[in-house]
């Protein structure tokens, strides 16, 4: 088959869950096959040079690049607020510019199968189907409107005000283009039913972001026990608002009960405000860090106090691939067949946090229980030349409806 991915960042580097989701999933095509060309937006935030991306990668994916700006300004969501019914989140990914890249590759190539990475891309199925007879995958990264409503409950004065309209606008965008797609590709069980309730119609096919086993493997070697570790691009509102809870509520405690336990934060686009809140005893701020595997393999106990989010967290399956023992709320494993006290350990307070760290601090034989089950939990359910082989069944199954 001739598939097209379109979305609306560069997957690469591969440094957080899109653009980890929308490569392994390339990769996975190739190897199985197929021919895979990636039309990404290349935006200002996320800008790459096309000589970044590696030529091995080059080789196996064609990745078109369009310069996009999709720049937040506060001009724009003055703007976007005043003569606007659109998200302003949406309305940045609209561009000429990729309509016209996106009309140029449809009227000069063919493909069985064109995959959208995410809400932003559906604005652009009109326009596929009057140049392209492909089959329209819409591949549900998250429930986008879930993310900022949930943020929203726990914001204050006039962004909880901004955070309850911009959720509102989201759901009614996403509604509206339920069934405008072929198929509907969800990343979790959980996200395919929350768009079933909310309209959904078409046939849909879960597809998680899968796990590269030949290269996550997990080693003991240079491991630093105890030690906690964060890591999570620090641009994100969401991974801001749990690290900052936690560094509130949870940390001063453990270090007092803990004195020469480290935590070590990493993470890129740290705003200098928050940088600023990282410089506290005991915490190691490391910025962006150049081999985001290696580091992880050298910490032991991994942190995800996330409460708002929606989806699949991919950072907590490369953990659990790495054999980490991960303390995580709810919210954080949602998405991911974990079960508590068996491959990880649930925390949804401060209290249960504290708990778990001195728990896992003190409990070696608890540690490597965790870490080991988690490790057989993702060879089995995340493999992602199997999860790709099951994608590739459902789209031919679908080709010809």
């Amino acid at each position: 088959m001739r598939i097209l991915q379109l979305t609306n960042k560069v997957p690469w580097p591969p440094n957080d869950g899109g653009a980890i989701a929308v490569l392994t999933l390339s990769k996975g095509f190739f190897l199985h096959g197929h021919q895979v060309t990636v039309l990404a937006m290349n935006t200002d935030k996320h800008h790459v040079h096309s000589d970044e991306i590696p030529e091995h990668l080059r080789q196996q994916i064609d990745f078109r690049l369009v310069d996009v700006s999709a720049r937040i300004t506060p001009y724009g969501v003055l703007r976007n607020l005043l003569f606007s019914d659109l998200p302003y989140h949406a309305e940045r990914f609209l561009s000429e510019d990729y309509n016209r890249a996106l009309i140029r590759l449809l009227d000069e190539e063919y493909f069985d199968v064109i995959q959208l990475e995410g809400l932003y891309l559906c604005p652009y199925i009109p326009l596929i189907r009057e140049h392209s007879k492909a089959l329209i995958a819409y591949r549900a990264h998250n429930i986008e409107y879930e993310i900022w409503q949930r943020t929203e409950r726990l914001a204050k004065g006039f962004r909880k005000i901004y955070l309850k309209l911009l959720s509102g606008r989201l759901r009614k965008f996403e509604r509206s283009f339920l069934n405008k797609y072929d198929v509907l590709v969800p990343i979790t069980d959980r996200d395919g039913a929350i768009l079933d309730q909310m309209g959904n119609t078409k046939n849909r096919h879960t597809s998680q972001a899968g796990i590269d086993l030949s290269t996550l493997v997990p080693t003991a070697k240079g491991l630093e026990y105890p030690s906690l570790f964060y890591i999570g691009a620090l641009d994100w509102g969401p991974n801001q608002e749990g690290l900052l809870w936690f560094l509130k509520y949870c940390w001063p405690r453990i270090l007092q009960n803990h004195p020469g336990l480290k935590f070590y934060v990493a993470g890129r686009n740290a705003p200098a405000w928050l940088e600023a809140r990282l410089k506290t005893a005991g915490l190691v701020y490391l910025g962006e860090v150049d081999d985001a595997h290696r580091f992880m393999s050298s910490k032991a106990i991994m942190l995800v106090p996330l409460f708002s989010g929606s989806g699949m967290r991919v950072k907590i399956v490369e953990g659990m691939a790495l054999g980490k023992a991960i303390i995580s709320t709810s919210i954080g494993c949602e998405g991911i067949p974990a079960k508590d006290r068996e491959t990880v350990l649930i925390a949804d307070d401060a209290d249960s946090f504290v708990r778990a760290v001195a728990e896992l601090a003190a409990n070696k034989s608890l540690f490597d229980k965790l870490c080991k089950q988690a490790v057989d939990l993702i060879r089995v359910k995340f493999d992602n030349l199997a999860i790709v082989g099951s994608l590739i069944d459902f789209y031919k199954q679908h080709l010809h409806d």
